[in-house]
């Protein structure tokens, strides 16, 4: 039975797909022209704040009214400076600092720079609460372990964030924090007992956040059969019912194995509706114009089949179309008030990112010697692990480069697993002979080559200074040790202010 063009415009008004390139490409074009609700930009899209600006502009000369959302979570996961490393610390690090007012400031800061590049639906913050240090996903995007100052800086973040016009969106619902799978790849599998893991959303539309990303999480205590987002009992049962939520409700990439490994991206993506998402987001591994019209075709087809009412689907539109009005309005309205203060060449100077970052260093000395402040060139290992799909690979990080700036003549060498070898690591022994050593490390507890490799180091330099950039499961390592709670580009600069004396 061949599909309406009324019912493929109902399914094109829920879809927020991915693109390649700096500028849209013809098919885009021509279904934004169609209704289509709203794109994701990734990495992929993104030179600088200028020709994102120019790029959004493009967008909506097809379709006033389209909503175009990112994943600026600043820190690790950062796009809008994936090319230099984010000026703000992410989730972690302000939570560390736990000064609400400074998060506010923050996120109003960083919406911005989003709403002067056109950038409407900011999917973050990280509502999660890290409670399993072994989080190979989450980690040092949530503001901590703690559920009640994650609740209160989710809220703050909002706040700041939506002052600037740009709408929020808590994720990853109900709660990513507790597990030890990445959705990516399986199906995590959240414990009984999630009341911790939901209060901060529950504090989040308190605050009144106009998104809320579902994450592809089974909770056996609501559903022991369907991950979270495509799960009636989760998403409209919980979500909408007890929690009282009106606004969107948006996917996790729903390309992600966690649901189409299962269904396909076109099954999940009706399924995902169905339960009661009101927006499919795909993009991050599928950015196809095949992929994005067969989820379309999928939705309108599930439609005719019965497996998703056509009153539901239309209500999915509606929200959608409302946090759309919503986002031309209040953006507009910040412009005016002056709360949008940013131009597209980025922050104004970087300095609330930067402050932020000094203040959630934290230094252990374990020796009496006088190991700081280094005031001659240093030698650096960076211990590299890969990272999950959420952070960019090619985003910069690390202490050497800013560290060199400091110290000229600073020696920098990165390893990555497989590189750590014995050899290796005694050849870079040899040639810190004389220098100060400073290693750096990333999540060293969840990686186990990382912590031979240390061990290997500190073996022959118990002088040698760490730093952690990743989350500091321990801090008894080295003379001195160094947590950043961040590897952003501002985290960086802090740990060589640090290891220089300037801070």
């Amino acid at each position: 039975m061949p599909l309406s063009g009324d019912l493929l415009r109902l399914a094109d008004a829920v879809l927020f797909p991915g693109f390649t390139g700096h500028t849209p490409p013809d098919w885009l074009r021509r279904r934004l022209g169609q209704g289509l609700a709203g794109v994701a930009l990734f990495s992929r899209n993104i030179a600088d704040p200028a020709q994102v600006a120019r790029l959004t502009a493009a967008l909506r000369a097809e379709n006033p009214s389209v909503l175009v959302g990112t994943d600026e979570e600043s820190g690790e996961v950062t796009r809008l400076e994936v090319a230099t490393g984010s000026s703000r610390p992410g989730g972690y690090a302000l939570g560390v600092v736990d000064d609400v007012a400074l998060t506010e400031a923050l996120a109003r800061d960083l919406g911005g720079d989003l709403a002067a590049a056109g950038i409407t639906l900011d999917f973050a913050p990280s509502a999660d609460v890290n409670s399993n240090p072994d989080n190979p996903v989450i980690g040092l995007r949530a503001f901590g372990a703690d559920p009640v100052l994650v609740s209160r800086h989710t809220r703050a973040f909002v706040r700041g964030l939506q002052s600037a016009g740009v709408a929020a969106c808590a994720k990853h619902f109900p709660g990513h924090g507790d597990t030890s799978v990445d959705s990516h790849h399986g199906v995590p599998v959240v414990a009984d007992g999630i009341e911790d893991a939901l209060l901060p959303f529950r504090e989040a539309i308190k605050e009144g956040v106009k998104a809320v990303m579902t994450g592809h999480l089974l909770v056996p205590s609501y559903d022991a059969e369907l991950p979270a987002t495509l799960s009636p009992k989760v998403l409209t049962g919980l979500l909408r019912e007890e929690l009282g939520f009106e606004g969107m409700i948006v996917t996790d990439g729903i390309e992600m194995a966690a649901v189409a490994g299962a269904y396909g991206i076109g099954g999940a993506s009706a399924r995902a509706i169905a339960a009661g998402a009101d927006a499919i987001c795909v993009g991050g591994e599928r950015a196809d114009e095949a992929t994005a019209a067969g989820i379309r075709d999928a939705i309108a087809t599930a439609v005719t089949q019965g497996l998703l009412p056509e009153e539901r689907l239309a209500d999915a539109a509606r929200r959608v179309r409302e946090l759309a009005s919503w986002a031309a309005s209040s953006g507009s309205q910040a412009s005016r008030d002056g709360s949008v203060n940013s131009s597209v060449d980025g922050s104004v100077d970087g300095s609330v990112g930067l402050a932020a970052a000094r203040r959630a260093v934290r230094i252990t000395r374990r020796s009496t010697a006088p190991v700081l402040p280094l005031t001659s060139p240093a030698s650096v290992v960076e211990l590299a692990p890969a990272m999950n799909l959420a952070i960019d690979r090619n985003t910069p990080w690390g202490v050497g480069q800013p560290l060199a700036r400091l110290l000229p003549g600073t020696a920098v060498t990165r390893l990555a697993v497989g590189d750590s070898t014995g050899s290796a690591l005694e050849r870079l022994l040899g040639e810190a002979t004389g220098r100060p050593l400073v290693i750096v490390v990333r999540d060293v507890h969840r990686h186990a080559w990382q912590e031979q490799a240390l061990r290997h180091l500190l073996s022959a330099r118990p002088d040698a200074v760490v730093v952690e950039m990743g989350l500091p499961e321990r801090s008894d390592l080295g003379a001195v040790h160094i947590a950043t709670y961040g590897s952003a580009r501002v985290c960086g600069q802090a740990a060589a202010e640090v290891l220089t004396g300037r801070l």
